[in-house]
């Protein structure tokens, strides 16, 4: 039965027993303290909390989930999976045990032709909870499931929380017992993986308290209403329904899988090793794809980080089965051909997706060329030294700045005869990690629980932000904390968080950096370094006490740095132009994708397909700077949403906006919602100066720019520069680029001539490599040793000349290699009688590589490899005679 199959089913299940079926949930959660949905039953959180009441008392989905937490466990078992779609059924205080259970048991093993799964109720087993006497009653009694086939656990395998104080109960779990092909007889509590759980039905009618790990923590009461949620990995019950031996071999999973192997010459089922990558490219190109389809793009951060170290490991594992081309749209092919049936916004978005996964891979292709000339002159320095053991600085510097992960450099080093020093590795990302969270503890929080804003903002009340009319004003201390807890008074030298009834100072938002300033409160004076938003409506001041003594309730007298204000007020009204200037110039879709504004600068990102041409960056700065010139009036004011939208404000969609919004408006020009400071005409800006944009991921591009007076002094560096050019290649600054230009060409042409008269001289040896062909027991074999300096390209291109000058009627296999840059290749053709024969080239240039102290794979046909051990490459070649004759003896 086809995943697609058992999904309908399940939902027609329930829906004709008064469920409502509810689509999945995007894989982008909306929970804050997660980044993707990781269960089937989380979207129904608020509902089970009591935070929000149901619509429905029964509801049934299929709901897509990602979880990454076991990320190295995906391809070594059976089990693990990325990606995976979790069916479940929910009861808001409707039905509970006595139904849920015998719903399970019905659909499970009501025949196929009737429209269920059609399992053997024989194979079946359940666990319950050791003190759920009614489960066990209920499975013996309605269900008529033997005694012997029920077993029960303790609070660790079956009783469900979400692991902090709240909703919990007990939980039944149905298994299915593959045979004694996959392990020990004896039920779940004997071997899970002949036993394999299909489906989990969780009783929800307990409160839980504090407490660690899944068993220490007291049960403090009932819920007011009992629920039911319950979850069937799809994925798992389609292995059992399609009789394969694990979930990367079912329907969704298979077509990928089968395609990295065409791709990269390895036969799934040949050996472990390989059979592993091609499990973790099947299983996270799915993930990628999928994540992509649900508005997640590759970036350095948060959910973009993950799915792009997804997309890496793919790549990667493709490379090291053999594939050094790009592949990974074709994998997405595969991708949309297998889940498109249950997706079919797969099939809508297919080119997109392609395109997405496409540069991000070579994107990173690119960073493994580049990085592996680092990781080259690092480890050629450690065998100089005599050492075996490459620095864990080496490790990092890879890691942070070319996105190596650090398996990757431990196979590099591997393939070297080197070690690497994992513990000073880890030490420094623990020591980066330690200062990010540091960080965004000075910068956000000073440290302080979210538990202690809550305390300030019941003690203060919400903030009064008059900062738009003025950068000072009189106020009262409403609050302070101090090392994260409420205090009444802060002395000298203390930093604190404070809180003032009405506050000018702007909190950090909408890409605008926080004011700075100073309060005055009685006799005490506070440098203000940093303010936040916290809770929605509180402000908080981030200070440091540099004189006397501050009180809660003392009168106080707030005043902004205003250069600094003007400064970055310059550069948010900058930003509404720019934003506006590239939506005329690349239409309506160049839309926000976040921004910063500092003093004297900004960061501008927006959505574009491809880079923005140099000749649209100059237009739009030209443009915008026009508006400058005209001095517009910048006027804001408070409306509907509606209305707003009427006027046609332009709104970000990634924000969320009240009944009423503030509009900004640069004459005509730009119209956009912000709650941010402004300057009061446009004239007030200067001038704007584009640096330049680049890629930040697929799709996102960032310009970054100056404004004012640092505009000024930018351009006025730049003058002396292109005058001192210009002096030295003797020309005029205007002719500048097509003089560089020039030499530029000059020089490519040179390179080229020389790779051409490289390649040419490779080739002129064919024939007489042709001519010296060997018999080796029947077979022709040519293995010779190339020009060095002979490139891979070459070397395949010197292969298939010399295979086409030799007889089409006898087997032929030809091996030539070269040294380049100190680092030996091969590269191995054979004919079609040949690999009739049995000599395959990804085999053969395995075993030679291998001699070269390093890998190689490809097709049958052509292959390559390289190593590390020039000096061995007259040997390899001389070796290849050997494996010639034994694949010929063991085919004959």
């Amino acid at each position: 039965m086809e995943s697609a199959e058992i999904r309908r089913r399940w939902l027609r299940f329930f829906e004709s027993r008064d469920h409502v079926a509810v689509p999945s949930a995007p894989l982008v959660s909306n929970d804050p303290t997660t980044l993707f949905t990781i269960a089937g039953m989380q979207p129904f959180m608020p509902f089970f909390l009591g935070q929000q009441s149901p619509p429905w008392q029964r509801a049934t989905s299929v709901q897509k989930c990602v979880r990454f937490l076991d990320i190295e466990e995906v391809g070594k078992t059976t089990r693990h999976a990325s990606f995976f779609q979790m069916c479940g059924n929910f009861s808001f205080g409707d039905y509970f045990k006595e139904r849920a259970i015998p719903l399970a048991w019905e659909l499970l093993t009501t025949p196929v032709e009737a429209d269920g799964y059609g399992l053997d109720p024989n194979r079946l087993w359940v666990t319950v909870y050791q003190d759920d006497a009614e489960s066990v009653e209920i499975w013996q009694r309605s269900v008529g499931l033997p005694a012997d086939r029920i077993q029960r656990r303790g609070m660790a395998d079956n009783f469900w929380s979400v692991g902090v104080p709240g909703p919990c109960g007990p939980c039944s779990e149905i298994y299915y017992d593959r045979g004694p092909a996959y392990g020990n007889d004896g039920g779940p509590i004997a071997d899970e993986e002949r036993f394999l759980e299909v489906w989990n039905l969780v009783f929800m009618q307990y409160v839980r308290g504090e407490g660690p790990g899944k068993e220490g923590y007291p049960i403090l009461g009932e819920l007011p209403a009992r629920n039911i949620d319950t979850g069937l990995g799809l994925e798992r019950l389609a292995t059992i329904l399609q009789g394969v031996d694990n979930l990367y071999e079912i329907d969704t999973s298979r077509v990928i899988l089968d395609r990295a192997s065409e791709l990269s010459g390895q036969q799934y089922g040949a050996d472990h090793e390989s059979d592993v990558a091609l499990r973790i490219v099947a299983d996270h190109v799915r993930s990628a794809t999928m994540l992509i389809a649900d508005g997640v793009t590759p970036s350095n951060e948060g959910r973009g980080y993950v799915l792009r170290r997804v997309l890496r490991r793919a790549v990667r594992n493709m490379r090291l089965l053999g594939a050094h081309q790009p592949t990974m749209h074709e994998l997405v092919d595969a991708t949309v051909q297998a889940m498109g049936p249950q997706y079919p916004e797969l099939v809508a978005q297919h080119a997109r997706l392609a395109t997405v996964v496409g540069a991000e891979e070579t994107s990173f292709l690119e960073t493994l060329r580049a990085g592996t000339q680092i990781f080259d002159l690092a480890a050629q320095q450690v065998r100089d030294r005599g050492q075996r053991t490459l620095p864990g600085t080496v490790a990092f510097q890879l890691h942070d700045t070319h996105g190596f992960p650090i398996d990757l450099t431990l196979e590099m080093a591997a393939e070297q005869g080197l070690a690497v020093d994992e513990a000073g590795f880890r030490q420094l990302m623990e020591d980066q990690r330690s200062r990010a969270r540091e960080d965004a503890r000075e910068k956000k929080s000073g440290g302080v629980d979210t538990s202690a804003y809550q305390a300030l903002r019941e003690k203060t009340g919400p903030s009064e932000f008059i900062g738009y009319a003025t950068v000072v004003g009189d106020s009262t201390v409403r609050g302070l904390l101090r090392e994260g807890a409420l205090t009444d008074t802060a002395g000298e030298g203390d930093e604190v968080e404070i809180a003032l009834g009405r506050t000018p100072f702007y909190a950090q938002g909408g890409g605008q950096l926080a004011d700075q300033g100073r309060i005055r409160a009685g006799e005490a004076l506070l440098e203000v370094v940093d303010v936040q938003p916290q809770l929605g409506d509180l402000i908080v001041h981030r200070a440091r006490v540099t004189r006397g003594l501050v009180r809660v309730g003392a009168p106080a007298y707030a005043e902004v740095d205003v250069e600094r204000r003007r400064a970055i007020s310059r550069a948010h009204t900058a930003t509404h132009l720019v934003h506006a200037g590239f939506r005329r110039a690349l239409g309506e879709s160049a839309t926000q994708a976040g921004s910063e504004n500092a003093p004297g600068r900004f960061r501008f990102d927006f959505h574009s397909p491809t880079a923005v041409p140099e000749s649209v960056l100059a237009d739009v700065e030209a443009e915008v700077n026009a508006v400058l010139l005209d001095d517009i009036d910048v006027h804001a004011f408070v409306t509907s949403l509606d209305q707003a939208r009427e006027i046609g404000a332009v709104a970000l969609f990634n924000e969320k906006y009240g009944d009423r919004v503030r509009v900004v408006e640069v004459g005509d020009y730009s119209r956009e919602l912000c709650g941010g400071t402004h300057a009061a005409r446009s004239g007030q800006l200067g001038v704007i100066t584009l640096l330049g944009e680049a890629s930040i991921g697929s799709g996102l591009r960032r310009v970054e720019a100056l404004v004012g007076a640092d505009a000024y002094r930018f351009l006025a560096r730049e003058h002396v520069i292109v005058s001192r050019v210009a002096e030295m290649l003797k020309t005029a600054p205007d002719q500048l680029p097509d003089r560089i230009g020039a030499l530029m060409q000059r020089l490519r042409d040179a390179e080229r001539d020389v790779d051409r008269m490289r390649g040419d001289a490779a080739l002129q040896i064919a024939p007489q490599l042709a001519a010296a062909a060997v018999d080796v027991d029947g077979a022709l074999l040519v293995a010779h040793a190339a020009p060095d300096g002979t490139g891979s390209d070459d070397l395949r291109k010197l292969a298939l000349d010399v295979r086409s000058k030799l007889p089409a009627d006898r087997p032929a296999v030809i091996a030539v290699g070269s040294v380049t840059d100190s680092r030996p290749s091969v590269v191995v053709a054979v004919n079609d009688l040949a690999q009739e024969r049995g000599i395959l080239a990804g085999d053969l240039v395995k075993d030679v590589a291998a001699l070269l102290g390093g890998r190689g794979g490809g097709r049958g046909d052509v292959a390559q490899g390289g190593g590390t051990q020039p000096e061995a490459l007259g040997g390899a070649l001389g070796a290849v005679r050997d494996l010639v004759a034994q694949r010929v003896a063991r085919k004959g």
